[in-house]
């Protein structure tokens, strides 16, 4: 997945962290409501801005790395009753493969600043991604929200009925 960054969806303020498809036609787009502090974690590790000491994140990068640890990928795997949940793909020294769960809003915030790839499930890009329009495949940020904001608009309650 493409991160493309941290919007804020009015009115209501909410940040919205966009992550499209990359490398494929269709470049389905999934918006994930996070909170204000993580939008910021990784707003700020998008921009490059090294904090004079180290934020939670920037610290938990550290302890793996001196733990002998490293993030080797990020995972979003599924929404269940409107909350998304993410894993930690790690590996050790030694070579063990670790998995951690994690909220996506944190696993993405890592993921920037180790460098390391996100992807996320198939079935829930089925699930919750929208289709982005032609303008986003062009780089067309502002499309991918008015994609989205139409998508709000449309959906009910129902539409998530079993």
């Amino acid at each position: 997945m493409e991160l493309l960054g941290v919007r804020v969806e009015l009115p209501a303020n909410t940040p919205v962290v966009m992550l499209r498809e990359h490398d494929v036609q269709s470049a389905r787009v999934l918006p994930i409501l996070i909170g204000g502090p993580e939008a910021s974690a990784i707003h700020s590790a998008m921009e490059g801005i090294v904090p004079p000491r180290p934020l939670t994140h920037d610290l938990a990068i550290t302890l793996l790395a001196t733990l002998g640890a490293t993030l080797e990928h990020v995972v979003v795997t599924e929404v269940r009753e409107h909350t998304f949940f993410a894993n930690l793909h790690l590996r050790t020294t030694a070579g063990a493969e670790l998995v951690v769960s994690s909220r996506p809003s944190d696993a993405i915030a890592l993921a920037v600043r180790a460098a390391c790839p996100i992807f996320a499930e198939e079935a829930l890009l089925d699930e919750a991604a929208v289709e982005a329009p032609v303008e986003v495949a062009e780089g067309n940020e502002e499309a991918i929200l008015d994609e989205f904001r139409d998508f709000l608009d449309d959906i009910s309650p129902d539409d998530f009925a079993s």
